[in-house]
């Protein structure tokens, strides 16, 4: 595991976006099986936001990973 502080940062992200996802996911999904009525746009539009996180979250592990190949190639 890298203690490369981007890395873990970019770790946290991702878990933490996959965790809010699997919550709204719920939401919506016991909304369904309740009364018609129920308002479901927040928690769509938190899953929006999750993908969104995520997606950044990878992004900065794959910055991550290339400046340290970059680093080592460099040392090397």
């Amino acid at each position: 595991m890298s203690t490369i502080p981007a890395y873990q940062s970019g770790l946290s992200g991702i878990n933490s976006g996959f965790q809010s996802a699997n919550k709204n996911a719920a939401t919506i999904a016991s909304a369904g099986a309740m009364e018609s009525g129920s308002d479901i746009t927040t928690p769509l539009v938190n899953m929006i936001r999750d993908k969104q996180q995520v997606q950044a979250s990878a992004k900065i592990l794959e910055t991550s990973n290339e400046m340290l190949g970059s680093i080592l190639d460099i040392k090397v």
